[in-house]
């Protein structure tokens, strides 16, 4: 017969948690890296100035991201190519993926805007060369139904034509962008919860100890109510 997890109660919890030293420093880096990533480079400016912390890369580049950014939620996918390129043209060669997204949204754009005939040879002359290229066939057929589909908002591929689609690509470039600027393509505060998520589950499988359910709140469950 297994024996019985040991049961860590409340109070012993969170005496531990009491226990961890955490330096302010490190908690201002990590507050400063999640503005820089989000591209809320006005909020980093400022607290750069209120705590002395100084970013990782230059703060231009994160309104360079988020130019980039807007100008694909808008549509404007040519002009997004083009501050890319002006930028760094290595990021999207290095990087098919973000190409990929970026004219598949450009292929996109024409269709929504009835230039059937130019997207069918832009799919043919870029988009289809570069999905079989880097296997995104897939993804490319999916796209490509759009031209001989007649009720596209009734289909599987409607959600290509919608704001969510604009953003996934949206999302895919400023993650290629930062690749690029900072070597990483997250903040280090969804890494870090990714890492608790894991060690809380490993911990699980041999200790009963008050779980934190909703990282929101940041609520602990007493186990000995679970």
């Amino acid at each position: 017969m297994a024996e019985s997890k040991k049961v860590i109660g409340m109070d012993e919890w969170k005496r531990k948690l009491q226990a961890v030293n955490v330096r302010k420093e490190d908690m201002n880096k990590l507050v400063m890296n999640f503005l820089v990533t989000e591209g809320f480079a006005d909020a980093a400016e400022k607290f750069r100035l209120e705590s002395g912390t100084n970013p990782d890369i230059e703060l231009t580049t994160v309104t360079d991201r988020m130019v980039v950014k807007k100008a694909v939620q808008n549509g404007h996918v040519v002009d997004a190519i083009k501050i890319v390129h002006n930028l760094n043209p290595e990021i999207l060669k290095e990087n098919p993926k973000a190409l990929f997204s970026l004219l598949q949204q450009l292929f996109i754009e024409l269709i929504r805007a009835g230039k059937t005939e130019e997207a069918l040879m832009f799919a043919q002359e870029k988009l289809g060369p570069l999905a079989e290229e880097n296997r995104f066939l897939v993804e490319f057929e999916r796209t490509f139904s759009l031209l001989i589909l007649h009720n596209v908002a009734n289909s599987s591929v409607s959600d290509l034509l919608k704001m969510s689609q604009r953003n996934k690509t949206a999302n895919n470039v400023n993650e290629a962008m930062l690749i690029s600027q900072a070597n990483e393509k997250e903040t280090k505060l969804s890494s870090l919860l990714k890492m608790l998520a894991w060690v809380d589950k490993e911990l699980e499988k041999e200790v009963a100890y008050p779980k934190m359910k909703d990282f929101s709140t940041c609520k602990l469950e007493d186990p000995a109510a679970i």
